[in-house]
């Protein structure tokens, strides 16, 4: 049978609609945007349109838009472009993250520290979704502090309470950054909503290009910025723009958003299948988080004590496309931080992470769920377990 991917989290298909959008920059519309010739002002027309594109999608203003090269370096710029703004005003700002951040916002902090800001603060999350609020509260009595809290937490689908935490920081005077990158599409996503300062998304987690991205500034929040050189992007991210990554990445966005109701509820009974299908079929099955509030489209799935590693690879060689977890103590990989942050360092599990997407059906849901049992049964019986 044809291979079975269920790693959507990981990365997604580039939509049709997408590549049709993005056709006429890689082929007609190839001027520098920073050009006053035709050429360039036809470019520069493109990425104005794709900008406020982005802008109307998120609730944003045309201005507070910038495009990035992915996720990782949007979480970089607002974390330490805000940081080294606070640091040439005089101030060594608190950092606070929560404990289960991509490792874009964890490392990015922790260089920001580093670069000589206050103390760093991570916040603990519960497998029940619960953030550690006096954490937040001690970050947040040292002003001026910045804050990091990922609104879909990207390994387990967990909602973290991205409002409430967002009106604390407005409240203590802090900046709050939101990594989104999971969220959109999934969940309403709309700074005019929320009062985050900064967020962050990827085009290819939603059927956009790889290496397309955007920040979200808030009108009010000045950054420094993280590379140096010519104006571009009001000379906050220097560097001739990817015309074409940002059409495609506004196509993405407003197609995410327009079809957000009706796929969330369909992922949603999708995911309900998996999770119960594995539980009928296997004994001892844990799905982190499941108590939390979560986004339809991630399952988190632990196993009683197997190599995480070979589970993986087993599942690849059966045709299923996943990724992984924690590792088991006997497992090669280092694990995740989020579920040891969740469950503990010692937690020994093998976990998989099953990500669904718009082409996932309900006959993969029930391929995945006879590989998995398949492959989760043959390698227990051969370390000796029932």
């Amino acid at each position: 049978m044809d291979p079975l991917y269920l790693d959507h989290a990981a990365t997604t298909p580039v939509r049709p609609e997408v590549r049709a959008a993005m056709a006429p920059m890689l082929d007609r519309v190839y001027g520098n945007p920073s050009s006053t010739h035709r050429w360039g002002r036809e470019a520069a027309a493109a990425l104005a349109d794709a900008r406020a594109q982005c802008a109307a999608a998120l609730g944003a203003r045309f201005s507070e838009i910038y495009f990035v090269r992915g996720g990782t370096e949007s979480d970089n710029l607002a974390l330490l472009g805000r940081v080294a703004r606070l640091r040439g005003e005089g101030h060594e700002p608190v950092v606070a993250v929560s404990a289960i951040e991509h490792k874009a916002v964890l490392e990015a902090a922790a260089q920001a520290t580093a670069r000589g800001a206050g103390r760093l603060e991570r916040i603990r999350v519960g497998p029940d979704g619960a953030l550690d609020w006096d954490t937040l509260d001690r970050a947040l009595a040292s002003p001026p502090a910045v804050v990091s809290l990922m609104w879909v937490n990207n390994e387990t689908g967990m909602i973290l309470p991205v409002e409430e935490a967002a009106a604390r920081c407005r409240s203590a005077g802090a900046t709050f950054h939101t990594d989104a990158v999971q969220a959109v599409g999934k969940l309403p996503v709309r700074v005019d909503a929320v009062s985050v300062d900064l967020l962050s998304l990827s085009g290819h987690k939603i059927g956009g290009p790889k290496g397309s991205g955007l920040l979200f500034c808030r009108e009010g929040t000045d950054l420094s910025p993280v590379f140096h050189g010519g104006g571009q992007e009001r000379a906050l991210r220097p560097g001739t723009e990817d015309v074409a990554g940002a059409v495609g990445l506004a196509a993405a966005l407003g197609l995410a958003v327009a079809e957000r109701d009706a796929e969330a509820t369909r992922l949603a009974a999708l995911r309900r299948e998996l999770e119960l299908g594995l539980a009928a079929r296997l004994a001892d099955v844990r799905v982190n988080g499941a108590e939390a509030p979560r986004a339809p489209h991630v399952s988190s799935v632990s196993f009683p004590c197997l190599d995480g590693t070979g589970l993986l690879i087993a599942l690849d060689l059966e045709g299923l496309a996943v990724s992984g977890g924690s590792a088991c103590n006997s497992g090669a990989s280092g694990g995740s931080h989020v579920i040891a942050a969740l469950y503990g360092p010692e937690d020994a599990r093998a976990t998989v992470r099953y990500s669904l997407g718009s082409a996932t059906g309900g006959e993969d849901v029930r391929r995945a769920v006879e590989i998995t049992a398949r492959v989760v049964e043959r390698l227990s019986a051969l370390v000796g377990r029932p």
